[in-house]
């Protein structure tokens, strides 16, 4: 049996905030499995690394015997998550929403132990809730309260719109607390407004509040936002294993830390002894073969992060190219091709156009091995090259004219 103390320390691993601790302790000494809850909307379709510095905490809690429940937010995915935005985000259309949802159950057991795992939907209590009880939720919070929170509190000062169903989501995030008796609440360090929203619910309905443990937001390989799909700085658990190898062996020298202490399943007392090595002299490359080998082990397994480990080794002192990229087809409507600018954004190899085009113009982009310098180059449609910007990142692609 793991001590309350023990759980504690591996609970507090990389976390930010535990609200409160005390609560927790408490929760634990009754000696019964606990209530663990992590909701994700399903906005896209995969998921990447990011996402799994809080699936990697759900697991902790797995392996102390507690109940995890994965909550897909199928319903508050169509309101759109509020925090953080300057403006009301796009909606997603129910089709879209389901589609991802189904991605996510099928991504998610390459980390969690599925006979542990209880997933749920929110749309199980919420798309149904009668208007009555809809009110009586909203009663339970005030307008003041919401504009409280830092991103409503600047649009708001800004003269920007807030709609009212924006209003909603912390709301129903709450209530899914109260739908699923949670004892703990997970959440990014961006969610905590909500997460406590969650607590003030289940008091006001009787039960005890959970306890709110938060993350911090992994930064993606530029090392300075956050890991998004959209700023094309992410590591996708399900990309090829050539290509999530490479993506972490760019990550730096420093970051390579946060990185272990987020994502890896070694103990920290193995890291400290990784920080040792490399203090007294150990090359810090050999260190990161270390993580990218787990990573990748972990969702393709030991025999395919070797082959990615050989690779990469063979790419990098041969000068040779991958020769197991999966091929990337980018559609473009213009019977001369696509920009060689679109289609490094496109194949996420830089986050906007201007970026690419900043690569162009300090020598960092190369199509099959040779350096590419003219912003106006365009790839006819039946090409298919390998797209290369800097020394560590691939992407195979193909063009084709759309219909």
């Amino acid at each position: 049996m793991v001590s309350i103390q023990q759980q504690l320390e591996e609970i507090r691993r990389g976390s930010a905030e535990l609200l409160v601790e005390a609560e927790l302790v408490k929760k634990l000494a009754r000696g019964k499995p606990l209530r663990i809850k992590a909701g994700f909307d399903p906005t896209a379709p995969d998921l990447h690394l990011g996402h799994t510095v809080l699936i990697n905490k759900m697991r902790q809690f797995q392996q102390f015997g507690h109940e995890v429940i994965f909550l897909i937010g199928d319903f508050t995915g169509l309101i759109g998550d509020p925090t953080g935005r300057n403006a009301t985000r796009p909606r997603l259309t129910p089709e879209d929403v389901q589609a991802n949802a189904r991605t996510y159950q099928e991504q998610i057991f390459k980390i969690l132990d599925p006979a542990r795992t209880e997933i749920e939907f929110n749309s199980k209590w919420l798309s149904n809730m009668p208007l009555p009880k809809f009110v009586e939720v909203a009663a339970q919070y005030t307008v003041a309260r919401m504009l409280e929170r830092d991103d409503f509190a600047k649009r708001y000062k800004a003269g920007q719109p807030i709609s009212v169903h924006e209003f909603f989501y912390p709301l129903a995030q709450g209530y899914d607390s109260v739908a699923l008796r949670a004892d703990v609440e997970l959440g990014g360090t961006d969610q905590k407004f909500n997460l406590l929203v969650g607590r003030q619910l289940q008091e006001a309905y009787g039960q005890e509040p959970q306890c709110v443990l938060t993350m911090p937001l992994l930064e993606g390989l530029d090392g300075v936002n956050k890991m998004s799909k959209s700023l094309g700085n992410y590591v996708g658990i399900t990309e090829a294993p050539d290509a999530q190898f490479g993506k972490l062996m760019s990550v730096s020298d420093d970051r390579m830390w946060r990185y272990f202490e987020l994502l890896s399943f070694r103990p920290l007392n193995e890291i400290t002894a990784l920080r040792k090595a490399i203090a007294e002299g150990r090359n810090p490359r050999d260190v990161k073969f270390e993580l990218a080998k787990e990573i990748v082990g972990r969702f393709h397994g030991v025999e395919a992060a070797e082959r990615a480990q050989g690779e990469f080794i063979a790419r990098f002192s041969q000068k040779s190219l991958p020769t197991d990229l999966p091929v990337q087809v980018l559609q473009t409507a213009d019977p001369e091709g696509e920009s060689l600018v679109g289609a490094l954004k496109a194949a996420g190899l830089a986050s906007s156009n201007s970026e690419a085009v900043r690569k162009l113009s300090e020598g960092a982009v190369r199509i099959d091995g040779e350096k590419a310098t003219d912003r106006a180059l365009r790839l006819a449609p039946g090409t298919e090259v390998i797209l290369q910007v800097g020394p560590r990142r691939f992407v195979r692609v193909k063009i084709e004219k759309s219909n």
